[in-house]
């Protein structure tokens, strides 16, 4: 085996990925999957575990589903704790579960607002504190937070995202300071436009937001979830076991220059 391979190889690993059915999440799951590791996903949807099995059976990955709730302290224990008991404990945390709601801040009912933060914010905490102490134990361990571009910067319409994904990069930060020292690493992505089933509406041409992504993003492309799933595996792997408290920003550019506007920076 090459440098490179023990570098990546996650043979012999534990990885759960919440939410890992479809999107970002199921291009994250494929990779870990075949670096190696034992997959586990989660849903809410029964259907959406059988679909997501027969997806990921066509790349000839065994992954193992089960359902239950991450915002749900009840739930996350009975879970992992199946999980442990049919697989093994967990090695690798990818906190990829999350909703948004696109609705003006004097639109918002509280209660959605808060239903974006118990999913997007406090679901990571609730999970990671019921993996983090068999880590420990361990002293080894990869938790993966699923930030945004929006950790950093905000937009109209998705204040309670933005404040959600906002915490995400504290708590991952904060997460590392005091799980490091026990050989954890923590760390988030922040993926910026990502071609998915959900983004394809508004990919099309002549669509505004399709021009706003074209035009601003340096790279002059959409991601695509490969693009994200490849960080997440260097992440979860030996390669990067240094790395902690850091947000890998995945988004083409975006964030370093969102000025840019093709041909009028160019010389």
């Amino acid at each position: 085996m090459s440098i490179i391979q023990e570098l990546f190889d996650l043979s012999g690993k534990v990885a759960l990925v919440t939410g890992g059915t479809h999107g970002i999440g199921m291009a994250i799951g494929k990779v870990l999957a075949k670096a190696g590791a034992q997959l586990c996903v989660n849903d809410l949807s029964d259907e959406k575990l059988e679909e997501c099995k027969a997806e990921y059976a066509k790349e000839g990955i065994d992954v193992y589903t089960l359902n239950f709730n991450v915002c749900s302290e009840e739930q996350v224990d009975r879970g992992i704790s199946q999980i442990e008991k049919d697989v093994g404990p967990i090695d690798i945390l990818v906190n990829n579960a999350g909703i948004i709601k696109r609705i003006p801040i004097l639109d918002m009912p509280i209660k959605d607002f808060e239903q974006v933060i118990d999913v997007d914010l406090v679901a990571p905490l609730i999970v990671a504190k019921r993996v983090a102490p068999g880590m420990i134990e361990r002293r080894a361990g990869k938790i993966i937070n699923m930030c945004s571009m929006m950790s950093v910067y905000g937009r109209q319409n998705v204040s309670a995202y933005a404040a959600a994904k906002g915490g995400l990069k504290l708590l991952t930060e904060n997460m590392t300071c005091e799980w490091a020292k026990y050989g954890l690493q923590v760390n988030g992505i922040g993926p910026g436009y990502i071609a998915t089933s959900q983004t394809a509406p508004i990919r099309e041409g002549g669509h505004p937001f399709n021009d706003l992504v074209m035009t601003r993003t340096p790279a002059n492309r959409w991601g695509e979830p490969e693009d994200v799933a490849n960080a997440a595996l260097f992440l979860a792997s030996n390669a990067a076991q240094f790395v902690n408290g850091h947000i890998l920003y995945v988004d083409g550019g975006i964030l370093a220059n969102f000025g840019y506007v093709k041909g009028e920076n160019e010389i």
